[in-house]
Order: C-alpha cells, then sequence, then structure tokens
C-alpha cells in the first residue's frame, strides 16, 4: 500500500492522547512566556484582572499554538512520512479528517475567547489564527519559504501574544517602548524558527519546502540563525542603556555571552546539535525577554 493511501486511513479509535500529541504541548510554551512579557512590561498590576492573564495564557499555548501544530500536521502528513512516521497522522492513530476538524474547532474556539479581550486582544487572536493557516495550507503556505515561514512563526511565537498581553493589561495600544522591544524579539525569534527545520532536511527536500537549512545548506542556515538572534538582542541591549536601564542590559549581555559560547558548539554540527542549542541557548534567549519587559514596564514617552 502506497504513503499516500496509509496516510488516509486511522487503524484505530483515535484517542483524547493522540490528540493532544498533535497539539504538541511543548511548543505552548514560548507564546505563553511572551505573552506573561507583554503582560509585565504593561506596568500596570493586573490585581482583579487575573482571570483576562489566565485566559489569554491558555489562548496563546493551547488553543492558538495548539491549534497552529494540528494544522501544520495535516497539512504536512506527507513530509510526516517521511521524516517522522510515528507522529500521530502518518502512523495511522488520527485520521486526516478528524485532525482536520479538530483544527478548524480550536481556531473557532480561539476566536470566541479572544473576543473576551476586548478588542486588541480580539485583533491580535484573528491576525494570529490567520497566520497559522497561511502558514501550513495550501496555496498560500508560506512555510515553503525559507525566510517568509520562519518570520511568520516567530511574529506569532514572541511578537503578537507579547503585544496582546501588554494591549490586554492596559486596555489600550501598548506604548512604543512595549512595541520596539517586542518586535525585536519577535525579530530574532525568526533564527530560532531556522533551527528548527533542521530536524526536516530529508522531509523538505523531497517535498520541496525551501526551509534555508535546504537551500543554503546546514551550515550556512546555522550561522544565518545566530546572526539573527544575536542582533535583535544587541539592539535591544543598545536601548535599555540609552533608556537608563544599565543593570537590566547587563544581565541581557552576559545571556548573550552565554548563547555566544552555546552558539560555538552549535556551529561545529549544526545537524546534530541544534536540539541542543534548542535546549540551552533558545533558554537564555528567552529569559533575556523577561529581563527585557521588567526593564521596560516603568518607561513612559
Amino acid at each position: 500500500m502506497s504513503v499516500n493511501s496509509d496516510l488516509h486511513i486511522a487503524t484505530r479509535t483515535t484517542r483524547p492522547a493522540d490528540l493532544l500529541e498533535l497539539l504538541k504541548p511543548v511548543t505552548w510554551f514560548p507564546p505563553m512566556w511572551a505573552y506573561l512579557c507583554g503582560i509585565v512590561s504593561a506596568g500596570v498590576a493586573p490585581a482583579g484582572q487575573w482571570w483576562l492573564v489566565a485566559l489569554g495564557v491558555v489562548l496563546a499555548g493551547p488553543l492558538v499554538c495548539g491549534m497552529s501544530q494540528a494544522a501544520n500536521d495535516y497539512f504536512d502528513r506527507h513530509v510526516d512520512a517521511i521524516n517522522q512516521p510515528d507522529r500521530p497522522i502518518p502512523s495511522g492513530r488520527v485520521a486526516p479528517g478528524a485532525a482536520l476538524v479538530f483544527a478548524l474547532g480550536l481556531s473557532l474556539l480561539a476566536l470566541v475567547l479572544g473576543w473576551q479581550l476586548g478588542p486588541w486582544g480580539f485583533g491580535a487572536t484573528l491576525v494570529a489564527v490567520a497566520c497559522a493557516w497561511a502558514y501550513s495550507a495550501p496555496p498560500v503556505r508560506m512555510k515553503r519559504s525559507g525566510w517568509w515561514g520562519p518570520a511568520l512563526v516567530a511574529l506569532c511565537y514572541e511578537g503578537l501574544p507579547w503585544f496582546t498581553g501588554a494591549a490586554v493589561l492596559s486596555a489600550g495600544a501598548p506604548g512604543f517602548f512595549v512595541v520596539t522591544v517586542a518586535a525585536l524579539y519577535a525579530v530574532g525569534a525568526q533564527g530560532i524558527m531556522v533551527l528548527n527545520d533542521f530536524k526536516a532536511i530529508e522531509g523538505d527536500r523531497a517535498t520541496g519546502i525551501r526551509s534555508l537549512p535546504v537551500t543554503k545548506g546546514p551550515d550556512v542556515a546555522a550561522r544565518i540563525a545566530c546572526v539573527v538572534m544575536a542582533l535583535p538582542q544587541a539592539l535591544v541591549i543598545a536601548l535599555l542603556l540609552v533608556w537608563g536601564q544599565p543593570i537590566h542590559a547587563l544581565t541581557i549581555a552576559i545571556a548573550l555571552l552565554g548563547q555566544f559560547a552555546a552558539m560555538r558548539v552549535l556551529l561545529r554540527d549544526p545537524e546534530a546539535r541544534a536540539p541542543w542549542y534548542n535546549a540551552t541557548g533558545v533558554t537564555l534567549y528567552v529569559g533575556g525577554m523577561m529581563v527585557a519587559a521588567l526593564a521596560i514596564r516603568g518607561l513612559a514617552l
């Protein structure tokens, strides 16, 4: 039987655990963390608004991020049959149609809950849901581009949740400092997304997805990722110094130096070391995000 035929057959009744696996809980942390960074950076005490904090965290992680993972697995089922055949759809544990309905249902639920966050929160949710489908679904399928695909995911993982957290708590558009820092960390996160593409080189090449590891090769792609991650953080450090926050700037600089050390290890063998870097260098990156959020929470033009 062909791979294509296998992908349309579920060998047994779908279990809740299989659907949860589609949502990839391990991927929820970055957007939830970014949302919390937005909450902190707003400089508004959440007293009496804890339900908004909790709702936003659930929306950013399990719903929007989880939905995007389920949708991506549906549209990537033939790629996964090559790269990761043990995933729920290619392994036959979840039927493709069930995965699609699941992702659509989560999209609707995300929009309903996003409405509860007010106009700015709902607008950001609407953009995030649209981006999730644009990333994976044809004819747009932006993941086919090694530049636009990672940029879109980085925006949704770091920039939009940060913006949303700040907007929801301040009940209005975030200020200059919040938007600037959130945008810089979103740009840097594009490098993280490039490293994430290393695990799918074989399948991406076979199915025409032009990720940077495919088009540039692992060595060049890893160097590009390192530069993209480092430069925005250097700009954040410089801006914090200009804005009179030297302690926070120094803390992020130390974290960046730690990333430089991890990058040296990564560049020795990018394909083998990319998962290791995601557990070390990326941890320092997201730690710096919260430091930056604390630095700007009291700033005003």
